[in-house]
């Protein structure tokens, strides 16, 4: 039986990640998310629900600025590569540049899923899934891929996404958020700590 998001949540909600650890022109990284969360919520696509804010190292950690990362689920109309067309709008907005990959952003929009939808299709999920380590540095995907092919071995991801949507289960995996939060190390976890003075 499919598990709920958590209340107030449609199982059609798309969830994306949001993240910054450079200056835009809205301000610092906290500043430059509640600015791009006010861009998001607005015309086809609407908020339902916002994570707190967090921090976390940058990836690989010590080569960049902390990160500020929340997760948002959203009710919209669009479809998959229309909504990520949006997302690049508004990264765009905030001066998010897309030459090199690895490095500080302004604002990075992910999306993460669209309630239980698989692109293209669960084979190529599943081979961007398992994607070995060192080919994930160089290797990206000419298409969608849905649910996220990193998600579940990100903390940075999961954590806040437990905030708004604990219960959802990964379509290809069958594990919950939470499920998926207890796969990685606890390390991994605690190194992804609450903005206090963000209203996220």
């Amino acid at each position: 039986m499919t598990q709920p998001y958590g209340e107030g949540l449609r199982r059609d909600n798309a969830l994306v990640c949001l993240g910054s650890n450079a200056t835009s022109h809205a301000g610092g990284p906290v500043e430059t998310l509640r600015a791009a969360l006010k861009s998001l919520d607005d015309g086809p696509v609407k908020i339902v629900r916002t994570s707190r804010f967090f921090v976390s190292p940058f990836v690989p950690a010590g080569s960049e600025p902390d990160v500020v990362n929340a997760v948002v689920a959203l009710a919209t109309d669009l479809k998959p590569n229309a909504l990520l067309t949006r997302l690049h709008e508004i990264e765009a907005d905030f001066d998010r540049r897309r030459e090199v990959r690895w490095t500080s952003r302004t604002l990075d929009l992910d999306l993460i899923a669209i309630g239980e939808s698989i692109l293209p299709d669960p084979s190529t999920l599943r081979e961007w899934v398992h994607l070995p380590p060192d080919r994930q540095k160089s290797a990206a995907p000419d298409r969608l891929i849905l649910p996220h092919p990193r998600m579940q071995d990100r903390a940075f991801v999961l954590v806040p996404m437990a905030d708004i949507a604990p219960d959802w289960r990964h379509p290809l995996s069958g594990r919950t958020v939470r499920d998926m939060l207890d796969d990685l190390p606890p390390s991994d976890i605690a190194a992804v700590t609450p903005v206090e003075s963000a209203d996220g």
